[in-house]
């Protein structure tokens, strides 16, 4: 695996990041999901956590974060023959039978998937109980008539990242995140801040720097009237944030706990933010401020896991895979996996 770094990253080399990224984020803050700041200060010291730290019995575990983000992307790769909507709704309840989810069916009849044959994407990670209950009805959300319909957790944006990385334009990862997110989550705070991450994303991997990809997210849910404006408005407060001083955890925790959709997306454009460096490709230094921001995203009272996930999977995309430190992207569960997976989607969805 080359890790060299690359002061011009290539599409592919996005892809990669962002799933990557998105892994590496969501491993670092597993382990800390459910404590406040007092505590993790108290157990790791002043500055939080600054690396992986147990969780579910491995010691760089991912989440159900990564496992839904990679599900996304397996439906993306379906054939065409089969609509992406169905797709979704086929491989996430393919999923929800590893869980424990109350079904009448717990347990699929065979594996049909690489991700079914590897027991880290099946594996009970804390999964969220919107996309459980979404998934157990047996009813597929619409846009019209979605599941769950006062839910806005961050389990429908927390997926959302593989829609911007397969779409040809911001549009298309926008109405296609939505789609998606309706099968488990109703609220337009929880639908619209999955189309906004994946028109971000979608920006990224078009070469355009993150503070401009944000902006025009924002300008996009403004056009969408009031279902949007919640999220734009945590949206706008982070982006303010982030340039009005250091990014602490007390700073970070005025977005909330990132357990809603517009929180946690708001807190990861925050840490992503917070350097005018992360703006851009920066060489040989790209890993120090992809690793900085990340340990932003996760070191708070919230969602760590979910925050830090959608804050690699930015950061990776605007800065490609050679800005994740070594020590992280080789050693994080399922690495190989990741990779795989994103140079799949680099195959089937060219420039």
């Amino acid at each position: 695996m080359n890790w060299g770094v690359s002061h011009s990253a290539s599409r592919a080399s996005r892809i990669r990041g962002c799933l990557l990224g998105g892994a590496v984020g969501d491993a670092l803050g597993a382990g800390i999901e459910f404590q406040s700041i007092d505590q993790i200060r108290q157990r790791y010291g002043r500055l939080g956590v600054t690396g992986f730290t147990a969780a579910y019995g491995q010691p760089n575990a991912i989440t159900d974060d990564t496992q839904l983000t990679l599900f996304t992307v397996e439906a993306l790769l379906g054939g065409d023959d089969v609509e992406l909507v169905d797709r979704l709704w086929a491989r996430y309840r393919a999923w929800a039978c590893y869980q424990d989810w109350g079904a009448a069916t717990s347990e699929p009849s065979q594996p049909v998937s690489p991700l079914e044959r590897d027991p880290a994407m099946t594996a009970i990670r804390a999964p969220g109980n919107a996309c459980l209950s979404g998934l157990r009805s047996g009813r597929r959300g619409t846009v019209d008539a979605p599941a769950n319909r006062q839910s806005k957790g961050c389990g429908a944006v927390m997926r959302a990242a593989p829609f911007g990385l397969a779409a040809d334009s911001p549009e298309q990862a926008w109405s296609e995140a939505i789609a998606g997110s309706v099968l488990t989550h109703g609220h337009p705070s929880g639908v619209l801040s999955s189309a906004a991450f994946a028109w971000i994303i979608r920006s990224l991997v078009a070469a355009m720097p993150l503070v401009d990809a944000v902006a025009t997210a924002m300008a996009r849910l403004e056009q969408e009237g009031d279902p949007g404006a919640e999220c734009l408005r945590a949206l706008r407060q982070g982006v303010e944030l982030a340039a009005a001083g250091a990014p602490t955890p007390e700073r970070l925790e005025l977005l909330g706990g990132g357990w809603t959709g517009e929180e946690a997306l708001a807190i990861a454009v925050f840490a992503a933010l917070s350097e005018p460096s992360h703006l851009e490709s920066t060489g040989s230094d790209s890993r120090d401020v992809l690793g900085s921001a990340l340990l932003v995203a996760v070191n708070h009272s919230g969602d760590s896991d979910s925050t830090g996930a959608i804050c690699g999977n930015l950061l990776g995309a605007a800065l490609g895979v050679e800005a994740i430190p070594v020590e992280w992207g080789s050693e994080v569960e399922a690495a190989s996996l990741v990779l795989d997976y994103a140079d799949q989607l680099s195959a089937r969805f060219p420039a």
